[in-house]
């Protein structure tokens, strides 16, 4: 896995705000939204996805900066990796973890250990198989909207996940005996999947609720009209009131995030933002160099000290 820091193409004394700064950069320019079916965009989105992770984190940070972990987050030595399933998941055995080589090395330690028993008991050795664990990266829709994602197993076994409506963050998945093999007949270990929610560029939860920010010309603020909001479903339309102003902020009733527990739909929060033309506009300025307006405005007065 790649330096974080040469991944976000900040240096290592980089600090919070730019590093934030350079992810929001790069998560714009390749979120799988903006690229629909581009698997190099989607890889690039991943990997400044797992960078920011790491280097927001400012334990994580020092870790990495000090050698105690690697860019995927792992310690070094005690913990041993195995491929990443798209660039993302992590796939870990117990096995490693107790200090064998692999699942064979510690099947074949049990079956010398317990062979004297076997053998006095006429019986067979029986044991609950391993749990093991993954990350699994989910894009911002995919966990509002619920989806069905795969894991490739190192062995080349597949796992169908199920992401279920309104996913959280680091939210925890257990597929049950959908782990390591048992032992002697014993039945197999659980699967732990934890959910890495990957952000958005211009949706953001907050509990059920979704909120974003969606800019307007002058005429629309000032005179009111209908445009399209996107939504984490079909885009809508709304109505921008007369005499809106920046920070603005309308509902749009359930069009946010179902809630697990209830089954009501949270609110989508929007907030607007006006913004000036992009090119020129003479007759615009012509106008406000011949305008007086009837009610004087400070709009710094409460930033007098």
């Amino acid at each position: 896995m790649k330096d974080p820091y040469e991944t976000l193409g900040v240096t290592r004394s980089a600090t919070e705000k730019e590093i934030k700064d350079a992810f929001k950069k790069l998560a714009r320019k390749f979120h799988p939204d903006l690229h629909p079916g581009d698997k190099e965009a989607e890889a690039k989105f991943k990997a400044v996805s797992a960078a920011n992770d790491l280097l927001k984190d400012k334990e994580k940070r020092r870790k990495f900066d000090a050698g105690e972990i690697d860019a995927s987050g792992a310690e070094r030595p005690q913990e041993r990796f195995y491929r990443d399933f798209a660039d993302g998941p992590a796939y870990t055995s117990h096995a490693a973890q107790d200090g064998f080589e692999s699942n064979e090395d510690l099947e074949e330690f049990l079956a010398k250990a317990f062979a004297g028993r076997d053998q006095r008991s006429q019986g067979t050795f029986r044991a609950r198989g391993q749990d093991v664990s993954y990350v699994l990266p989910v894009a911002f829709l995919d966990a509002a909207n619920g989806a069905t994602r795969t894991i490739t197993l190192p062995e080349g076994k597949t796992l169908q996940v199920t992401v279920p409506e309104g996913a959280e963050d680091r939210q925890m998945l257990r597929l049950k005996e959908q782990g390591m093999p048992g032992y002697g007949g014993g039945p197999p270990g659980d699967a732990y999947v934890e959910l890495h929610v990957q952000p958005h560029p211009f949706f953001r939860r907050k509990d059920d609720n979704i909120h974003v920010e969606i800019p307007v010309t002058v005429k629309e603020a000032v005179l009111g009209g209908r445009i399209e909001v996107p939504t984490t479903g079909q885009p809508v339309t709304v109505t921008v009131p007369k005499g809106s102003n920046t920070g603005t902020t309308l509902r749009l009733r359930e069009k946010g995030i179902r809630n697990r527990k209830t089954g009501q739909r949270g609110h989508q929060l929007i907030t607007l933002k006006v913004v000036l033309p992009a090119a020129e506009e003479p007759e615009l300025v012509e106008f406000l160099q011949e305008w007086q307006p009837k009610n004087q405005q400070d709009p710094r007065k409460e930033m007098e000290t």
